[in-house]
């Protein structure tokens, strides 16, 4: 076999991509897997990781401000911002060269470069075609760029951007009110630094429950909101937008544009194979496999879900049935999380999701500080747990969380809507005490 013919060939080293080409090289395929920048893709190096870094930072930068009803008061604390940016990149420069350590450990051939397809089994890289019996494309998304005038002004940046800033703004004004726009509200806001965020839909965090984003108001009541707003003009004066039809302005030092993302099918040759996608992503059925019989597509590219851990369990269903073992995706259990302050997390149906699909369900609901755990570290900040069950059936289909650290709580909820786990189930598991989690199980007992 020449070093050009594999028999896989990845496009995309994100978290969909990597995991993909490891999982296919512990498994004895021959793998090229083809990356344009850096190893990583958008998620180690622009995305999850360096923002999840800097969110760490100010937490403790807060939380050592807000510290005196604990017992703990010294000296006043100081946010190095220099200094955080320093570690963000010696986290990204390490995490990637973990990815680089696992793909030379799986014996995966990574090529940096452009990618196109040319045919259903040949990929061209700068001008050198390589033969693959079996092409998954993972080339992720892109910041979506909405019809704005001025919206290429120079005070405004998009989630890139921002993390490669050299000073801290003054001022910030956030378009748009989802994951993106509030975890860097979050971040801004514990610097003490003036947040602004204008969201078209009537809450924040319009695709999940309106409880959660409703009480994260009220945890980031320093933040100012302007929402069911569309922004039309930024100029020198600042931010323009509508409410109804009032006119309002809000002056910003720098403008973050978060009004979502875009899937990258331009340019990498779908065309040339007829495959089928549209303005939302590439076409693809459960096991992950195109209009093309031996060309797969996974991750944000799909639209299917935007998220590095679906993209990562994406990866293993398509490698999983090109080695001819059962397997499909299921998106009836993918966890998500906002690392904002408080973090938020969820999976499942919510309320609305249930009510749409005329599920009959039963819902409970307690406040987070009813957790002994959650009490001593976090006081009498707001929070709570949500849990949405089947009427019919008992089976827990939705759990919702704000307050304290949740991100690291919700997987196991996401094993028993995955399971279909039953009230009485679940009731029988031992949970750790005294644990955050533990209030999962306290909010079942209610039903």
């Amino acid at each position: 076999m020449s070093e050009q013919n594999f028999d896989i060939l990845i496009i995309g080293s994100g978290p969909g991509g990597y995991i993909a080409a490891e999982r296919a090289g512990a498994k004895g395929k021959s793998v090229l897997l083809v990356e344009k920048e850096h190893l990583g893709g958008v998620c180690l190096n622009d995305g999850c990781i360096p923002t999840k870094t800097l969110l760490h930072s100010a937490k403790i930068f807060y939380q050592s401000c807000h510290s005196e009803s604990f017992g703990v008061i010294g000296p006043e604390s100081r946010y190095d911002f220099i200094q955080a940016m320093q570690w963000k990149e010696q986290t990204v420069t390490n995490a990637r060269r973990g990815v680089e350590y696992l793909m030379k450990r799986r014996g995966v051939t990574v090529v940096y470069g452009e990618a196109r397809l040319e045919d259903k089994n040949i990929i061209n890289v700068n001008g050198t075609k390589y033969h693959g019996t079996e092409i998954i494309i993972a080339t992720g998304s892109s910041p979506s760029i909405p019809p704005i005038q001025n919206i290429d002004h120079p005070s405004v940046m998009t989630s890139k951007e921002i993390l490669v800033m050299d000073v801290l703004p003054k001022s910030i004004v956030i378009i748009g009110g989802g994951t993106i726009g509030i975890e860097f509200a979050s971040y801004f806001r514990m610097l003490g630094i003036p947040v602004t965020i204008i969201e078209v839909m009537d809450e924040i965090l319009p695709n999940f429950d309106p409880d959660i984003g409703s009480l994260l108001r009220k945890n980031m009541s320093d933040v100012t909101f302007h929402l069911s707003s569309k922004v039309h003009l930024v100029n020198g004066e600042g931010v323009h937008f509508m409410k109804g039809e009032e006119s309002h302005t809000v002056p910003a030092d720098r403008v973050l544009l978060a009004a979502g993302r875009t899937p990258n099918t331009n340019g990498i040759g779908l065309e040339a194979l007829n495959i089928q996608y549209d303005k939302n992503g590439i076409y693809v059925d459960d096991c992950m496999r195109t209009n093309m019989y031996n060309v797969y597509a996974i991750g944000d590219v799909t639209g299917k879900s935007l998220l590095a851990h679906s993209a990562s369990r994406m990866g293993e269903v398509a490698v999983n049935r090109i080695c001819n073992e059962e397997d499909r995706m299921n998106y009836n259990a993918i966890p998500w999380v906002v690392y904002s302050y408080p973090e938020v997390a969820g999976v499942g149906l919510s309320e609305t999701e249930a009510e749409s699909k005329e599920r009959s369900i039963k819902v409970a609901s307690l406040p987070m500080r009813a957790n002994g755990r959650f009490f001593a570290e976090h006081g009498n900040e707001r929070g709570i747990c949500k849990v949405i069950i089947d009427k019919e059936t008992d089976v827990i289909c939705g759990v919702f969380m704000v307050g304290g650290v949740c991100s690291e709580n919700i997987f196991g909820a996401a094993a028993m809507i995955d399971k279909k786990f039953k009230i009485d189930e679940i009731k029988k598991i031992i949970f750790p005490h005294p644990t955050v989690s533990e209030i999962i199980k306290d909010t079942i007992w209610e039903i």
